[in-house]
């Protein structure tokens, strides 16, 4: 399937206004992750995967601290995931994935962005039965068969299993995330994950050109701007 070169992410770059976005994502990550569980991070291991994740991107561990108190009852927040899809120019979709603690203002934000592009939002599900909902785990390894074998013997299903100049890139349902990694992790104790993420990736991808490809991107980058909007998933092949 060839999937590793379209999901592997360049490194975030080091610039303030996107740490404080990437900041503020974690945080309402980790308190989500706390909150559908445990508030302990020994105890709960999603939420202890998610601040491994943290600590890698160097989130401070006073945001992820407050976060995890906030799941506590500290603090007056109640975030929630919400998902809008929409419909871009030429035949580009977008799903945007946001986490909110007030859904009219976010709603409002988001529809805002496709309105000054004249383009529109669609109700559930117009847009993501062209996506699959996928984990994907990239680590560097040189065990495939180990590992490979390994994953089927736990009765793990997997989607995609590539290995790409000595990057092994899995794909699988989102609910084996943890049950993959526990595998990985019990022949790999130590692996660095080069990429561990559940996300919505296009069945088929589409190339816009001239108006359409500017629109495009304006409409991505208004997207991107709103700080409650934590990931942006498309269908278009970007340069």
């Amino acid at each position: 399937m060839g999937r590793a070169y379209e999901v592997r992410k360049a490194s975030i770059a080091k610039t303030g206004a996107i740490k404080a976005k990437l900041y503020s994502n974690f945080a309402k990550e980790i308190y989500l992750a706390a909150k559908s569980g445990v508030p302990e991070i020994d105890s709960n291991i999603a939420l202890k995967r998610i601040v491994d994740k943290a600590k890698k991107q160097q989130v401070p561990s006073d945001i992820i601290n407050r976060a995890i108190d906030k799941a506590k009852g500290v603090g007056g927040e109640d975030y929630k995931e919400v998902i809008y899809e929409g419909f871009g120019p030429g035949a580009s979709t977008l799903i945007i994935k946001t986490l909110t603690d007030n859904v009219n203002r976010t709603v409002g934000f988001v529809r805002a962005a496709f309105n000054k592009v004249g383009k529109s939002l669609g109700v559930t599900n117009s847009v993501s039965y062209n996506y699959d909902h996928l984990a994907i785990i990239s680590f560097k390894s040189d065990k495939e068969e180990e590992i490979f074998e390994a994953l089927l013997n736990a009765g793990i299903e997997i989607v995609d299993f590539e290995n790409e100049d000595g990057f092994i890139t899995i794909s699988a349902n989102p609910t084996d995330a943890h049950h993959i990694k526990d595998v990985i992790e019990s022949i790999i104790p130590d692996v660095d994950y080069d990429l561990d993420e559940v996300g919505m990736y296009p069945k088929e991808k589409i190339t816009l050109e001239g108006e359409d490809k500017e629109i495009f991107e304006r409409l991505y980058n208004l997207l991107d701007e709103i700080e409650d909007v934590t990931e942006i998933y498309h269908n278009v092949n970007m340069d």
